[in-house]
């Protein structure tokens, strides 16, 4: 790590007086499984019924699901920033995606990380699959508070080769500590669950927390054999998008079952969550994913975009079979698990609030309002939701459900009487937008001073 980012760092970390609190034994391990452009409803437990995904079903059947949980941005690399920070991902320096080639910095390295909080309090920490947070020594995962890191660095890989093919020129992408390695041939999903046994089943006295950032179903959607027999009368492109979400679930489903093997289930916090809402570019093949009715996908803030499916599931301590629709930000998974796991909550500013009563009694939202920033530049997405009323600055709409005008620059939505956000009703309401708007200057003014 570069000594002025190790300066920066201690000194976060001494004024924050992370000093090892040495947790109980009794502590709770902690697997947050971060999946990859999946659509809002694309499980059979959100109402697909053309999905085959009993890992997702399990998960709501021993714990709580979400209906309206919300992804911290809806591109990549900023939806991992704020998961990782408990911070807007544009106040954590990462407001859209980071360069995926090697020795680029992303995500500034001075960032608190849950991984740093929980190895502070004494837990042993891994990551496993994605990262897209930063190619460089201080902002890959070894960097940012991960005692062991496997995985690839940039947004995507072939899952055979390990190498980026998005923009050239074409490279490996295949990292184990920060130290390139080579797999060729094996199917990466199938790495994944190999890496996550390994971290999980290690001989330690101290609880654990993995990071698994499955880079399904996002392009290139590879789905295994068995599922393409089972989905070859589906039509395409939902087809292969099937194909990978089955592959993805199955997967999970295998280090799910080899926690139960070793006896840590009960005691062990799952959380299940995808960064974003379903892809429609070209790579994947124009969409596949299922937003219902909801406007919106992957790179834009209407609903679709930002609306995500999230499960958490610890046997021993939480409801189990039930529903949350209280509204909920994949920010708050930061403060949330801090306080499930009994270390002390963090003192610098986070975004997210922690929904642990919210999980456990059914109690209310910590939030009155939600905000994203999506992209740099001068005309960035903007969004604001407040109550009932979502406004939406500078939108762009990647489903295509409907024209966007000139007009439509600044779209306020009632997602009571509108949920599917088809109607501009700004004109109608100028105190309404005059509100929100001066509310998101406020906001941005906040970290940009």
């Amino acid at each position: 790590m570069q000594w002025k980012s190790l300066i920066v760092r201690v000194g976060i970390l001494g004024l924050w007086g992370l000093i090892p609190q040495f947790v109980s034994a009794e502590a709770p391990n902690v697997v947050l499984i971060y999946t990859d452009d999946q659509g809002t409803f694309d499980a059979n437990c959100y109402g697909s019924e053309d999905l085959v995904t009993p890992t997702q079903d399990l998960l709501a059947e021993t714990g709580v699901r979400f209906t309206h949980m919300y992804s911290p941005s809806a591109i990549c690399s900023a939806s991992r920033a704020g998961l990782m920070t408990g911070r807007f991902p544009a106040r954590a320096g990462v407001p859209g995606n980071v360069s995926s080639s090697h020795g680029h910095a992303g995500m500034p390295a001075s960032e608190v990380t849950i991984a740093e909080a929980l190895k502070a309090a004494g837990y042993r920490t891994g990551h496993v699959g994605k990262w897209h947070l930063g190619y460089d020594e201080a902002t890959m995962p070894n960097g940012q508070g991960f005692d062991s890191s496997y995985g690839h660095m940039g947004g995507c890989i072939d899952n055979y080769s390990h190498f980026f093919y998005w923009v050239g020129p074409n490279r490996h992408d295949l990292w184990r500590n920060g130290k390139e390695i080579w797999e060729d041939g094996q199917f990466f999903p199938d790495l994944m669950v190999r890496e996550c046994k390994n971290f999980i089943s290690q001989e330690s006295d101290q609880p654990f927390f993995l990071y698994w950032a499955i880079n399904v179903p996002h392009y290139p959607m590879q789905g295994t054999e068995r599922w393409r027999e089972v989905y070859q009368d589906l039509p395409a492109p939902r087809r292969m998008y099937a194909e990978f979400v089955s592959t993805m679930d199955e997967k999970v489903g295998e280090v799910i079952d080899f926690l139960d093997q070793q006896g840590l289930r009960e005691n062990t916090i799952v959380i299940l969550q995808s960064d974003h809402g379903h892809s429609t570019e070209e790579r994947a093949f124009f969409g596949g994913g299922n937003a219902g009715n909801l406007r919106g996908a992957k790179g834009c803030l209407f609903e679709g975009g930002v609306r995500v499916p999230s499960f958490i599931s610890w046997p021993e301590k939480i409801p189990q079979g039930e529903v949350r629709d209280q509204m909920a930000f994949g920010c708050d998974w930061y403060p949330t698990i801090l306080e499930l796991c009994d270390v002390e909550p963090v003192d610098h500013h986070l975004d997210g609030k922690s929904i642990a009563d919210v999980v456990l009694e059914n109690g209310p939202s910590p939030h009155q309002e939600l905000f994203w920033e999506l992209g740099g530049g001068r005309k960035p997405q903007l969004a604001l939701r407040s109550g009932q009323w979502k406004l939406l600055i500078h939108p762009q709409d990647r489903s295509n459900k409907g024209e966007l005008t000139a007009e439509d620059d600044v779209f306020l939505v009632n997602l009571q009487s509108d949920p599917e956000e088809m109607t501009n009703v700004a004109k109608e309401h100028p105190d309404v937008v005059q509100e929100l708007t001066a509310r998101i200057e406020t906001l941005r003014e906040d970290w940009q001073e």
